[in-house]
């Protein structure tokens, strides 16, 4: 079975972007973004309400981290380390199966250019380099048309559409799933 250690923290660069660990010092940046209607138009998840909320968050990061089950980066830009534009990671590792999920986010003033993709590629390579993935799969809504155009840019291909599979907020949603091989 896969084992993966992130310590210590891989830092990863990009022609134009620094990924690198979130840290207690980007709480109001994980709030804005992790509150935004347009970033989470499309996760079912809860937003953050505040900035007890978003340090709750980065200490559940750490320990991922720290346990080998899970890693996010911050994106910045090479020349900005300090402020961090959105978050990308492998979450949700099914170890077992060498396989894991990736997940992205990204404040809307940026969307457009280029920068997830970049980010995308870079988690990509270290998870099937790194940490010897097998496929790393991304999990999306079907409205988000966008995030679509991004994966197969990318090279991830549909695996299905699931109809009405997760129950949140008192509705089901649907769900698609999209991956990509170790090749």
């Amino acid at each position: 079975m896969l084992q993966v250690k992130f310590l210590p923290f891989p830092v990863l660069k990009t022609e134009r972007l620094l990924l690198r660990q979130v840290t207690a010092n980007d709480a109001e940046t994980i709030l804005a973004l992790r509150s935004n209607d347009e970033v989470m138009k499309y996760i079912p998840r809860p937003y953050l309400k505040s900035k007890e909320d978003a340090l709750e968050l980065i200490a559940m990061f750490d320990d991922k981290i720290e346990n080998g089950i899970g890693i996010n980066w911050g994106i910045t830009f090479l020349n900005e380390p300090e402020k961090i534009i959105g978050i990308i990671g492998h979450y949700r590792m099914k170890p077992e199966h060498y396989r894991a999920e990736v997940g992205y986010m990204l404040f809307p003033e940026y969307n457009g250019k280029g920068i997830v993709s970049e980010a995308l590629q870079k988690v990509v390579e270290y998870g099937f380099n790194e940490m010897k993935l097998h496929s790393i799969e991304a999990i999306l809504d079907p409205e988000n048309k966008a995030s679509e155009k991004v994966l197969l840019k990318n090279g991830f291909v549909k695996e299905g559409h699931f109809r009405e599979n997760e129950f949140y907020e008192g509705r089901f949603l649907d769900s698609m799933i999209y991956s990509k091989l170790n090749k």
